[in-house]
């Protein structure tokens, strides 16, 4: 189990996070960079689960600038609320500072891998184009809003992770960044949808979600040891 801490991003501004420890010397730092649905038991036990592959894990709050302690359900009403802190209340400079505070963080363990799901995802990409410096691999789930981002160049290595079957990521978006950017991976999974690595959500698809963090777990013992 871990425990909620408390960070400070350059800006001065602070905010909660949760942070997993493994049992031994850790193989490096990972910092979980959430759903639009808070930091929720779900992302505190994606936390886990990289704390017992042997990581420092750190999930941080990102909402927590906007109002603390969100954690919303997988429905429609979550999902308004999440998007509208996500996509309205923050800034993309402001997440990015405070993953960088959960990185540095994280760094107790080693190098720093980041791992992000859904707007989690998107941000992933964002952070391999801007935080090459701070971190060393990086691995985004089914990010729906990198289209926007797409001109930034992706420096720190990179896997995505998309399902075939997501209908608010368009395959030919998928293709676009692969063709765009040929020296990161883009997997697809057949039959999974979108949230597939969530198995708090009914589009859980266990085989995707085994082989997309299979491959993340190379990534990160390739870039991080």
């Amino acid at each position: 189990m871990g425990q909620t801490i408390e960070l400070t991003a350059s800006d001065g501004t602070t905010f909660s996070a949760y942070r997993a420890d493994p049992d031994g010397a850790p193989k490096g730092g990972v910092v979980v960079v959430q759903e639009i649905f808070g930091v929720n038991d779900h992302i505190r036990s994606v936390a886990d689960g990289y704390a017992a592959d042997g990581y420092v894990a750190v999930a941080p709050a990102l909402f927590d600038r906007v109002r603390g302690g969100v954690e919303l359900r997988y429905d429609a009403e979550g999902i308004d609320v999440g998007r509208k802190i996500a996509f309205e209340d923050l800034t993309v400079d402001q997440v990015m500072a405070d993953i960088s505070a959960a990185a540095d963080c994280a760094s107790d363990g080693g190098k720093v891998g980041v791992v992000g799901y859904c707007w989690g995802g998107s941000m992933c990409y964002v952070a391999s184009a801007r935080m090459s410096d701070e971190i060393a691999a990086v691995s985004g789930y089914y990010g729906g809003q990198i289209m926007p981002h797409l001109e930034e160049r992706p420096e720190a290595p990179l896997l995505l992770h998309f399902g075939s079957e997501d209908k608010g990521i368009p395959l030919e978006s998928v293709r676009a960044i692969d063709e765009r950017w040929s020296h990161i991976a883009v997997h697809i999974y057949d039959g999974a949808d979108h949230g597939f690595n969530c198995d708090a959500r009914a589009s859980f698809h266990s085989e995707a979600a085994a082989l997309a963090k299979q491959r993340t777990l190379a990534h990160f013992a390739e870039h991080l040891s």
